[in-house]
């Protein structure tokens, strides 16, 4: 397990052991979003900022190395599904663990949606490459969304906490799922979960309702957090990365990170 210990190190940051997670996977389900046209602009404005890792398909180790600017840590998603598909939330696997190995990823991601109608295949992958990851060193970041016919409110305690703590018992390092909306709910999540959770962004919003979101998810015990949209799409992606590292790595106020992100 050393070698998920050492390839840790380069998703999440030492000192804090927290970390800042840009997704940059949405071409997949969305199609080529602003902000992620050119793979390697986009990289490389993030990494500026500070961000610890950005996460994507094939296609980001493909055609998002930089060779150039700052380091960043690469996490490969291995599960999709496309927003026309008959069921966008079943998600089926794309890629393997010793293919993202072969390609220089850091560390894998795979989506559950909890309550889906196909979440038990979902679950059996989730088990198979939450055991292929230990054999080989592998750092695993769990997608966990309560989603489906009978889930009134994504963002209810009682399921997301459900959510991040199925990943943990099935053996993943780093669960993302979603905010509950307050400190308080959201510190059930973070203590019912052994392992580090880390909050989701959302669709593209205002700046100080996605810091507010973060400040009162670490706050909450969270880990970190995984933000694309509000991130890539940003006027200023290097600047809000470093608003949203305030926050994360040195505990400010969401009005303070404001405060940097407008320059005042």
């Amino acid at each position: 397990m050393r070698g998920k210990d050492i390839r840790l190190e380069r998703i999440m940051n030492r000192n804090t052991r927290k970390t800042i997670i840009v997704p940059m996977d949405h071409g997949v389900s969305l199609g080529p979003l602003e902000g992620l046209i050119e793979f390697p602009d986009a990289v490389n404005a993030v990494a500026e900022g500070g961000a610890n890792a950005v996460l994507g398909h094939i296609g980001l180790s493909l055609y998002g190395h930089r060779q150039r600017g700052h380091d960043v840590g690469l996490i490969m998603h291995l599960s999709a599904s496309t927003a026309i598909g008959p069921d966008p939330n079943e998600k089926v696997l794309v890629n393997s663990v010793t293919n993202a190995i072969k390609m220089g990823a850091d560390a894998v991601s795979i989506h559950v949606n909890i309550g889906a109608d196909s979440e038990a295949q979902m679950l059996a992958d989730l088990g198979r490459v939450s055991i292929e990851c230990m054999e080989w060193g592998m750092p695993l970041l769990a997608m966990m969304y309560p989603r489906g016919k009978n889930i009134k409110d994504e963002h209810a305690v009682e399921h997301v906490r459900l959510a991040a703590r199925v990943a943990a018992e099935l053996g993943v390092d780093i669960v993302k799922t979603n905010y509950t909306g307050d400190p308080d709910t959201f510190r059930e999540v973070t203590r019912g979960c052994p392992v580090p959770v880390v909050v989701a962004g959302g669709s593209k919003t205002d700046d100080i309702i996605t810091l507010e979101l973060i400040e009162g998810a670490m706050e909450g015990g969270a880990a970190g957090i995984s933000i694309g949209r509000n991130a890539f799409q940003h006027p200023d992606p290097a600047q809000f990365v470093r608003a949203c590292a305030l926050i994360v790595h040195e505990g400010k106020s969401a009005h303070e990170a404001l405060e940097i992100l407008k320059g005042v």
